[in-house]
């Protein structure tokens, strides 16, 4: 009897902690909380997935509405704003999330490619330098080192 008691109370324990586990897993986690208690961000971001930036940028604007300090949503924004071409609105929303989180590893990511999408080298290097000062190896990194190198080739630059 000892050892099936044993099992359920692991069975148990794993699932209370599943949660938990989950939560520190990363940067996809905090996205699944945020799409059940935000369904603008959840659609918002399949749109981004899907590469329907005006439909994102529809659903995000109402998901930055409803929580005005969410450095993902303003994050997304500037993004799919960038991909619709207006750079402006990008730079606004981009600025509002790292304001609000100033070590948003994807927000430096984006700026600086949208700082190389207009030609502004050397800000784009100042967000890869915050990214070397936040992660020694990370993807947004490693993104944004690739770009400002493509961008440095295509150019003739050293």
């Amino acid at each position: 009897m000892k050892p099936v008691v044993f099992a359920l109370a692991l069975a148990v324990s794993v699932a209370l902690a599943a949660p938990a586990t989950v939560l520190a897993m990363g940067s996809d986690t905090p996205d699944v909380a945020k799409a059940t208690a935000n369904p603008d961000y959840a659609n918002g971001k399949k749109a981004v997935d899907e590469k329907n930036y005006q439909v994102a940028v529809n659903h995000l604007a109402k998901a930055a509405e409803k929580n005005p300090k969410d450095a993902d949503a303003q994050n997304l924004l500037g993004f799919s704003y960038r991909k619709l071409g207006n750079f402006d609105k990008a730079f606004e929303h981009y600025r509002v999330a790292l304001t609000l989180d100033p070590k948003h590893r994807g927000a430096h990511e984006y700026i600086g490619e949208a700082y190389l999408e207009t030609k502004q080298l050397a800000k784009a290097e100042e967000h890869m330098k915050a990214l070397e000062n936040l992660c020694a190896i990370c993807a947004e990194r490693r993104d944004l080192d690739r770009a400002i190198k493509d961008y440095k080739r295509k150019n003739n630059i050293s």
